[in-house]
């Protein structure tokens, strides 16, 4: 997207997110939780991000709902706005993780190009995908929030499993499955893998 302001300049910390990483005494990244409505995305987020304090790392949910009250309040659902809807959490999320904390964003985010720019954006290693399989029968049967029913009515247009696509992701480094595993399955799943890949270190 190219800049429209002129004469501005980046300028760069004096404190190095290496530094940020010692004085934390763990890695940054974002965890990008991708999913249909209804998949349990927020509530993975959430139970991850409490599984993370009680280690005592750093970290903050950027939830999609969150997000569209204020930052993104200006957003609808096309396919335009929600590019611009992930491209703005995005940067915002490599803003978290320059400070030196983990951002944990859960959208729907359904097309692959939208996920794939976020991405280009971080370092390697820096941005995690982590898909919350869930089909859209369970999701329908689950609705919390009554929107597969208003969708399937017509009431909702452009809604993601109904009247809008959603992308699975083809090389998300976390699959969690939401039908057949627990939160508490789940959450130890990522937390697993954030030890094994070193962003964090067993609890001594």
């Amino acid at each position: 997207m190219k800049v429209k302001s002129e004469n501005i300049v980046w300028h760069h910390n004096h404190v190095s997110r290496e530094e940020r990483h010692e004085l934390n005494q763990h890695r940054s990244c974002v965890l990008w939780f991708t999913g249909l409505s209804g998949a349990g995305k927020s509530t993975l987020s959430t139970a991850v991000e409490r599984e993370l304090y009680n280690r005592g790392i750093r970290s903050y949910v950027l939830d999609g709902d969150n997000i569209r009250h204020g930052l993104n309040n200006n957003l609808g659902f096309s396919p335009e706005d929600r590019k611009e809807n992930i491209r703005r959490i995005g940067e915002v999320s490599k803003l978290f993780v320059d400070a030196g904390l983990f951002a944990l964003s859960a959208f729907i985010s359904p097309y692959r190009e939208d996920r794939d720019m976020v991405r280009s954006r971080f370092a390697d290693g820096e941005f995690i995908e982590v898909y919350v399989r869930c089909s859209v029968d369970e999701c329908a049967r689950r609705d919390p929030k009554g929107l597969y029913e208003k969708a399937m009515r017509g009431e909702i247009k452009q809604f993601t499993g109904v009247s809008a696509p959603y992308e699975e992701p083809l090389t998300a480094e976390i699959i969690v499955n939401s039908e057949s595993q627990s939160i508490d399955e789940s959450v130890a799943q990522i937390i697993n893998y954030l030890k094994d890949q070193g962003y964090i270190q067993d609890e001594e």
